[in-house]
């Protein structure tokens, strides 16, 4: 054992890390926790796995690795909430709205503690 063996990364450097069980299991969570939730797919790039982003109606929330396009089908049509590809529709604006309210609210949380 080198001595900075214990620093070195697990998996190999420019392997992707693929969807596991945790993942889907957090999005089922998150949506069953929500109302008014929908799926927008994002392909695979190479810098990252295929991603799902479940958006609620306030605008709040949460992207995940998934398998792909079909599994994606899949949770969408077992949690009967819509399915969108984010490539080809785009974002909801009421996303942009809540990511800029929480910006907002952490830069006055900052000035408020500081």
């Amino acid at each position: 054992m080198g001595l900075f063996d214990r620093f070195r990364r697990k998996e190999r450097p420019g392997q992707l890390r693929p969807a596991s069980n945790a993942d889907t299991a957090h999005l089922e969570a998150w949506a069953a926790a929500r109302h008014g939730v929908e799926a927008y797919l994002e392909p695979k790039t190479t810098v990252t796995e295929t991603t799902v982003v479940f958006i609620a109606h306030d605008g709040e929330w949460t992207r995940r690795r998934i398998s792909g396009f079909d599994a994606a089908q899949k949770l969408a049509r077992k949690l009967k909430i819509p399915m969108y590809e984010a490539n080809k529709v785009g974002y909801p604006q009421r996303m942009r709205d809540y990511t800029a309210r929480q910006r907002a609210q952490q830069r006055r949380d900052g000035k408020a503690s500081g």
